[in-house]
């Protein structure tokens, strides 16, 4: 494993927290790379502009933007000419973007032809930059939709794609740290929910490093735990029964490339033993050897699954996570880059439509035409939470493009709908400068509609995380009484409670974070009540308290 020359295993862990791209810069360089806010097309009359953006740069200098039907021009990243939106539906009025502070206000040129999330924007309304960050849905006329965002700065030297579709600044931030690590002869640990595309980091990983050498892919929770360390580390003939003769092993198989280890915290403690041993010193012992075999292999794993929680648990080893993890990647979900959904949804729509034929669907020859993704698809795809990430975006694409073949724009059928339903929550809106804050009305406790039972530990965390560990309205969103969800969280062993965290852990991710609240939710993934209890108890002040 670690040849001479390369970074000693002991030194400290590198962690590579890529939510943002400006997060990865000297402290010095932060104010000149403020985000800019920008507009994305996810619905347009010509369905191959789906991603182009235009960049709201007047706005950083005080200035408001017009945007209407002749003006300005939507172009695709990197390139330097582009289009107006040109649908003849819009109206001849522009719409307006003002600059308010951090935020930008809408306002429409004609009332009722612009809403967002369906509303319409009577006078206009402003967006806050937590908003901004989010991502603001707007739809003009029922048929083109503009997705409201924050975009990372024009780069002088923008890094490749590396075979990932978007232009988010975490997606910006994750091919940067991909690019630093890749030529470094670390192992690398990725961390991201499940279907947000791991394999695909491990893959550009090894293009970027062992590019000559074979990539080996293995899932080890697919691996039954009586078989894994021999299918990993190989096996000598006799070894145990069944063993007619000697198998190779995946670590062999890899010799001179990358050996991928996915779902790694599924592996066993007689694996952990092996793996670790194979970290530490670059030998192997095949199982039933009495001689180890050197190895050349860059490895890189990935996990859903909170090692840390597993380490507390007696299920994993700490030395083994110090060592998997010589850097350290996480890869966004799909829901915290918005403006990614758009361009991905084409991408994947693209190929089935290739498949079968139909790509001239995407450049109809008839401006009046409804668009092929109608404006609903498009708002409902936006807001949706997509707890399956890349994956899941990728078979509604198919089923989609397949359900509606024939046709010139897609239908939603209902089974899909039922997938794709929105949690029922009214839209927010920031109120005008000096106006006071309205309180939170009270929301109603949901009837059950389903057992307790019949919810299973993926769905409850996905849920969960589609909330951001708001209980209340993750229970809403699975149809189950909330005291039911408290008694699933006790009994789930990959949910940790806010009374399980250690006061060292409290204090460290407090201070990383600088006091945000919300920050150590998402890092911690714990109620947000229960966690402002833990650290008030502690004395400490969050930063919105």
């Amino acid at each position: 494993m670690p040849r001479p020359g390369a970074r000693d295993p002991q030194a400290p862990v590198a962690t590579a927290d890529v939510s943002t791209a400006a997060e990865s810069m000297p402290r010095g360089q932060r104010s000149a790379a403020r985000p800019i806010p920008a507009l994305t097309l996810v619905s347009h009359p010509t369905a191959a502009r789906i991603g182009e953006r235009l960049l709201l740069q007047g706005l950083l200098a005080g200035r408001e933007v017009a945007l209407s039907r002749n003006a300005p021009d939507f172009t695709r990243p990197g390139e330097p000419l582009g289009l107006p939106l040109g649908d003849p539906f819009l109206s001849r009025k522009p719409v307006l973007f003002v600059p308010v502070g951090e935020g930008v206000r809408v306002v429409p040129g004609d009332e009722g032809r612009c809403t967002c999330a369906g509303e319409p924007l009577h006078g206009g309304r402003e967006f806050g930059p937590e908003e901004l960050a989010r991502g603001v849905p707007l739809e003009f006329s029922g048929r083109t939709v503009l997705l409201l965002h924050l975009a990372p700065p024009p780069e002088a030297h923008a890094p490749a794609s590396l075979g990932m579709v978007g232009q988010s600044a975490a997606l910006h931030g994750l091919r940067r740290h991909i690019e630093r690590v890749a030529d470094v002869d670390v192992p690398v640990l990725i961390r991201g929910e499940t279907g947000a595309g791991k394999e695909l980091v491990a893959q550009a990983l090894h293009a970027r490093s062992r590019r000559g050498g074979p990539f080996i892919s293995v899932n080890l929770g697919a691996i039954p735990k009586e078989l894994a360390a021999a299918e990993l580390f190989g096996s000598v003939r006799g070894a145990f029964t069944g063993a007619q003769r000697d198998r190779e092993g995946f670590f062999r198989a890899a010799q001179g490339g990358t050996l991928f280890l996915d779902e790694v915290g599924e592996a066993s403690p007689e694996v952990q033993v092996m793996l670790l041993r194979v970290l530490e010193t670059g030998e192997m012992y095949p199982v039933g050897a009495s001689r180890p075999v050197a190895t050349d292999v860059r490895l890189v794993a990935a996990t859903d699954a909170d090692l840390e929680a597993q380490i507390a648990d007696g299920r994993f080893r700490a030395p083994l996570l110090h060592r998997l993890a010589g850097y350290e990647l996480r890869i966004p979900p799909l829901r915290e880059r918005r403006e990614d959904i758009g361009p991905l949804f084409l991408h994947f729509a693209r190929q089935e439509l290739e498949a079968l034929g139909e790509a001239h669907l995407l450049t109809p020859s008839d401006p009046y035409a409804p668009p092929w993704v109608p404006a609903a698809l498009a708002v409902r795809l936006l807001l949706y939470p997509w707890p399956g990430n890349i994956r899941q975006l990728r078979n509604v694409a198919k089923q989609l493009v397949i359900g509606s073949r024939g046709q010139s724009f897609l239908e939603l059928d209902a089974r899909l709908a039922q997938e794709l339903r929105l949690p029922q929550t009214a839209p927010h809106r920031t109120p005008p400068p000096g106006a006071p804050t309205p309180a939170p009305a009270p929301e109603p406790e949901a009837a059950a509609r389903r057992k307790s039972t019949e919810v299973g530990e993926e769905e409850l965390l996905a849920a969960l995380r589609a909330h951001d560990w708001d209980v209340k309205k993750a229970a809403h969103h699975l149809g189950i009484a909330r005291s039911s969800i408290y008694d699933l969280i006790e009994r789930s062993p990959s949910i940790r409670l806010a009374g399980d965290l250690s006061v060292e852990e409290l204090t460290l991710c407090f201070h990383a974070c600088g006091g945000n609240l919300d920050e150590m939710v998402r890092r911690l993934e714990v109620s947000k009540r229960a966690l402002n209890r833990r650290v008030k108890e502690l004395g400490l002040v969050p930063k919105d308290a």
